[in-house]
């Protein structure tokens, strides 16, 4: 039998940061991973108006869009709608790995961490949570309020992984890009897979 690809969800919601979640969404299916990609209306503005990614039509189209950019197959890349509640990531019968929402809004951790699941992100986080599968968040807003604190809490509290997007400059970054690195080698990091993203300390 051949052997099973591993498979994720990755989810952009409408925080700044979507640059992280193009540049983990670049290398999982460049390498071998099947992604389970959902954006969320307020995402989807975000990406346009920080990175100048506006892909448009049906989600078989906007996969073949994406597959065709990144130069791989549309096996490895598929695309559903937010509000697609009938696509198969809101199963838990569908085998996933694990599932990263990056950027992660503060309205998306609280609807997560209410159990309220009101369009796919919220559903596939969900059902990650139940089936006990490792669910990533990667949080972009500042300053943190003491409702924001708490909801994060409740989700380390359940097993969340939650990495902020706070760069480290012990490396020495010189670039935006040397940055977002940082912060996708440590969602790799957590989902452990091999990545040389940034440079690791060393004394």
């Amino acid at each position: 039998m051949p052997q099973k690809r591993p498979s994720y969800i990755i989810a952009i919601t409408g925080a700044s940061g979507a640059i992280y979640g193009v540049r983990l969404l670049e290398y999982m299916v460049k390498n071998g991973h099947v992604i389970h990609l959902t954006v969320t209306r307020e995402g989807w503005y975000i990406l346009n108006e920080e990175a100048g990614f506006s892909w448009e039509g049906n989600e078989k189209e906007i996969a073949s869009a994406i597959s065709k950019y990144y130069g791989t197959s549309t096996e490895n890349l598929h695309y559903y709608n937010e509000d697609n509640l009938s696509a198969s990531i809101a199963s838990g019968s569908v085998h996933i790995d694990g599932m990263i929402v990056v950027p992660c809004s503060m309205k998306v951790v609280a609807s997560v961490a209410c159990g309220f699941a009101s369009n796919l992100v919220e559903r596939a986080a969900d059902v990650t949570l139940k089936e006990k599968r490792r669910l990533i968040i990667v949080p972009r807003e500042t300053p943190l309020n003491s409702i924001h604190l708490r909801n994060l809490l409740t989700l380390s509290e359940m097993g969340v992984h939650v990495i902020p997007a706070m760069p480290a400059f012990y490396g020495r970054p010189e670039t935006v890009a040397d940055i977002v690195d940082f912060i996708v080698g440590r969602i790799l990091d957590s989902l452990h897979i091999d990545n040389d993203f940034y440079k690791r300390w060393n004394k």
